[in-house]
This record gives C-alpha cells, structure tokens and sequence, in this order.
C-alpha cells in the first residue's frame, strides 16, 4: 500500500509531530469524507510500502524525511514552488527557502523531489508573462535537482470561486479561465523552459492539454518510487478523478485543515474553518483533526 500524505492538506508544513507520532505508533486513524466515520490506517513497514508527500514547506518534516531513508523506507515528495504575490499565496514561504529545501531532499535520492508548478492561476497581477518569468526563474534554480514538474490549470469549483471571490475581491484582482488554445501555447512555452533544464512538463488531470511533449502525470508514481526503493512497488492505477492516472494509495489527511490560506486552494471550504481544524489539532491523537 502507498500512502498519500496528504493532497487534502500539508501534513509536512503543519503536522510534522502527529506523522512522526503515528509513524512511532504504526497506524493512524483518518476520517473518511463521504460517510464521516473513521477507519484505522496501518503505517507499518510491512502495510506501508511507499509514501508520497505533498507539501509547499519540507522544513517541519525533514528529520522524518531523513529517518525514512535511512530506514530505506521509499518516498517522494511533489514539492509545490510558485512565487505567487502575498495576495494570492498568504502563508507559503519564500522561493529561495523552498528550492533549499528541496536541495536537501535531492542529497537523500536524486529521483524523490516532483517539482509542482500548480495551479497556473491568471490574474491582473500574475498575467501569462509573469507566468512564464516565474517558471523559468525557478526552474533555471532547481536544474539537476528533480526530472519532472507537474503542472495544471486552477479548476474553478463552486468554492474555489468562493474562495478567489473573498481573498480578491478585496484587492480589486481579477482573474480568468483562459481558452484551451491559450493553455496549450502557455505549456508548450513552459514546456520548453524545463526540457531546457532537464525537466519533463507533466499535466496533472487535465487530459485534453496532453500533447507529445506534454504527457499525463502520475502525482502517485508506482514507477518513480519503485526506482526509489530498488525493488518493484506495484499498484494499479486508480485515480482520483477523470484524467487521474494515480496509483492506488490511501491518503491520511483532512480536507478543511491546511491554513497556508492560498486563494485556489480544492481542498478548504473557507480559510476561518481550516484556521479552526489546525488550532483543534492534537499532535498525540490517531485522527489528524479531532471528529466534533
């Protein structure tokens, strides 16, 4: 089994003790999303093949990190760098730090850092322009350090907007969902810049923007952690949603839960509840964020 920690909030950044706790403990205990009911999630060895991380700050979680593969317990981290201004991203660190910290994790395996540059939000302030400055800036920093950047385009769900709505509206940004010709002249730019850094421009579920030189990614990678571990992890494909090739895993975090406070962020409903889910956090207990 591959566990996923977390696409549904920053475990790395913000619950660095409880992982560390539930790694010693060998289980954890997640709520699921649909039915609301809990059920118990081994972290042993012998259950828990390969992890995969999600973070925008390694920082927190980097001791564990270093634990793991000194226990040769594979992982890969999909490290996600952007640049954004304060306006959009409130609470993520600043690129220089980021791309250190990923200069770290490349010493433990050279294959174990996916950069992401995702979403590509444009707005009145980060226009295709600064787009393409920002990606080069940080791809140009992170050459020979990671093969892939995954990328994708922000999907305006109903809170998504929510959200974009109440963090802009106040700075009077605006933004657009461009046409898919411009998305595909944009990634074939940023395609271009990466090729040129010896990274490979992945597109994360979102199929019709894959070209030959754009492939579909695997944020969950069988095959990158199976080079990781030097032996082979299998799993079957078993996506999350249209276009998601994922191998099958089992995440172990909380929607509502990360207060990194990016305005495009799927995974909170709005920034005061996951605020609240952090505070309510108890580092000790099996569930990430206590059930009410």
């Amino acid at each position: 089994m591959i566990i996923s920690a977390s696409y549904r909030t920053d475990i790395a950044a913000f619950y660095a003790d409880w992982f560390s706790a539930r790694l010693d403990a060998g289980f954890c205990e997640v709520i699921n999303p649909y039915s609301g009911k809990p059920y118990r999630v081994s972290l042993t060895p012998e259950d828990a093949r390969a992890f995969v991380f999600w973070t925008r700050n390694a920082g927190p979680l980097m001791s564990q990190l270093t634990g793991l593969s000194t226990a040769r317990r594979p992982f890969s981290v999909s490290f996600t760098i952007i640049g954004y201004p304060r306006q959009i991203d409130q609470r993520v660190i600043a690129v220089e730090q980021a791309i250190e910290q990923v200069r770290q994790l490349a010493r433990l395996h050279p294959r174990c850092v996916v950069w992401r540059y995702d979403p590509i939000l444009l707005t009145d302030i980060t226009p295709t322009d600064w787009h393409e400055i920002s990606f080069k800036t940080i791809s140009d920093r992170l050459r020979g350090l990671c093969d892939e950047v995954t990328t994708s385009f922000a999907t305006f769900y109903q809170k998504t907007e929510r959200n974009l709505k109440q963090q802009l509206a106040t700075e009077k940004i605006g933004w657009r969902d461009p046409p898919v010709d411009e998305k595909r002249q944009i990634l074939h730019r940023l395609a271009d810049i990466a090729s040129g850094n010896g990274q490979r421009l992945t597109i994360c579920s979102q199929p019709e923007l894959t070209s030959p030189d754009i492939a579909p990614a695997r944020c969950i990678d069988a095959d990158r952690l199976s080079e990781i571990a030097g032996q082979e992890l299998k799993g079957r494909t078993k996506g999350n949603r249209p276009g998601c090739l994922c191998a099958e895993s089992r995440d172990i975090g909380a929607y509502d839960s990360c207060p990194h406070g990016c305005a495009y962020c799927y995974a909170v409903r709005s920034r005061p509840a996951a605020l609240e889910n952090w505070r309510r956090h108890d580092p000790a207990a099996p569930l990430l964020i206590p059930a009410r």
